[in-house]
């Protein structure tokens, strides 16, 4: 007898194939789907769900990455268990999909779009405006997270364009869900900063230095503000007056969320990680990080810095945007690979959305093995899914297949990272709420 086959005689409950969680399939408008009294398996409040697949990829930072022949529990939007058909049982009464030569793995994670909502939200009067906030012009479900959502994509980071060296506040959310408060992951989701090349063009334009100075002052203000908070909360100063542009700083300084940078050329991202990381000890990531950033990968990895790569995921040997004398001047070189080479080991993938789509971001994973990025410990899936959450402190929400954490789950055709490979359904937090069974293929 199959191991699957055992599972459900255990189960004692009969097959069923994918079907959406509401007559008609995951709809668009607000209010459509099941309400909670009556939801559906795997939802908050509604009976368990077993997903029976042919390999699960679990995408745990450290342990085993895939399960063959896979018992997947979902219960209350979370995963109960995962694990071997022969030993992982299925409780009496939960409703038992079997996906056949199917997988399952994380929802991915895209920590650069500006397509939760309005794209490119800027405000150019002065070079900082960290207290900018993208959240006001979020769109929950909206055309462009439609698509990504049915390539994979469960969780954005929503953030301010590039405009001024330090754009404001991004979000992270689902894709998947229709109202804001269902999909808002953390407000803020980070503090956007930009480095080199769209910033420059503010008012009369600005170069490197004069950036380098702003963030720095801007930097100082702010964690001043935050420890002068902080001392007021231990009993150990008097109250500030609160300021609104530097309220994100209180965020920063508490570790509750990170600095994004658009930064690249090498010279920036190595001041990226000199100045916010080592000099002001926050929390922040590489992002973009082009034209030579890899060079500054081993100093990277020893400050506990990710690189999250893309929209490009190569550098071409033009020497208008780096000097390659020294180097091969007839490779290209894949980003992602580059900076494996240099030691960095949390590398991810990122869309910068809508300058490469965002249903296209599995793409990124798949040229970054193209040119040069060793996959032999599931690299790819990890760039898609633990790694970005990690980086966003999320990985205790999402990001694996491990218990206790936020059942987004897709159903695949094969590994994620072969364009030939298809999403075939999504849930994201126990919903379903993309099933190409039930309703056309949005791309």
């Amino acid at each position: 007898m199959e191991l699957r086959s055992i599972a459900l005689a255990f189960a004692g409950l009969a097959c069923a194939p994918l079907a959406p969680s509401a007559p008609g399939g995951p709809a668009d408008a607000p209010g459509s789907r099941v309400p909670e009294a009556h939801a559906a398996a795997g939802e908050p409040g509604g009976p368990g769900l077993a997903l029976l697949a042919a390999k699960a990829l679990t995408a745990a930072y450290e342990g085993e990455q895939v399960v063959d022949h896979a018992v997947l529990l979902v219960k209350d939007g979370r995963i109960e268990a995962l694990g071997p058909a022969d030993s992982t049982p299925v409780p009496a009464g939960y409703e038992v999909r079997d996906l056949g030569e199917r997988w399952v793995m994380p929802g991915m994670i895209d920590l650069h779009s500006h397509v939760g909502g309005t794209f490119d939200i800027n405000d150019v009067v002065y070079v900082t405006n960290p207290e900018l906030k993208v959240h006001a012009s979020v769109v929950p479900h909206n055309p462009n997270l439609k698509r990504a959502l049915a390539s994979g994509v469960t969780t954005v980071l929503y953030i301010p364009g590039s405009g001024s060296n330090m754009g404001g506040q991004g979000v992270l959310m689902k894709t998947g869900l229709d109202r804001y408060e269902e999909a808002l992951v953390r407000d803020p989701g980070s503090l956007k900063v930009a480095q080199w090349g769209n910033p420059e063009s503010w008012t009369v334009g600005v170069g490197k230095a004069f950036e380098n100075w702003s963030l720095r002052d801007q930097f100082r203000r702010g964690l001043a503000y935050a420890k002068a908070w902080r001392a007021f909360e231990a009993g150990q100063g008097e109250k500030p007056e609160k300021d609104a542009r530097l309220e994100v700083f209180r965020e920063l300084l508490a570790k509750r969320t990170q600095v994004s940078t658009h930064t690249q050329v090498f010279q920036v991202v190595l001041m990226t990680i000199t100045m916010i990381r080592r000099e002001f000890g926050l929390d922040v990531y590489i992002d973009h990080g082009e034209m030579g950033g890899y060079k500054a990968g081993k100093l990277a990895q020893e400050l506990g810095v990710p690189a999250i790569v893309g929209p490009r995921a190569i550098d071409a040997p033009v020497r208008y945007m780096i000097n390659w004398t020294g180097t091969n001047p007839e490779r290209v070189e894949g980003l992602a690979a580059a900076y494996q080479a240099a030691g960095v080991t949390d590398i991810g993938f990122n869309t910068d959305a809508p300058v490469i789509p965002a249903e296209e971001l599995f793409l990124q994973a798949a040229m970054g093995v193209r040119y040069g990025l060793d996959n032999s410990r599931l690299e790819t899936v990890r760039g898609l899914t633990i790694v970005p959450a990690r980086t966003a402190g999320i990985a205790d929400r999402v990001g694996s297949l491990e218990p206790g954490k936020e059942a987004d789950v897709l159903v695949i055709s094969g590994d994620p990272a072969d364009p030939r490979t298809s999403v075939e359904a999504v849930f994201i937090e126990g919903r379903e709420v993309y099933d190409t069974a039930v309703e056309p293929r949005r791309f």
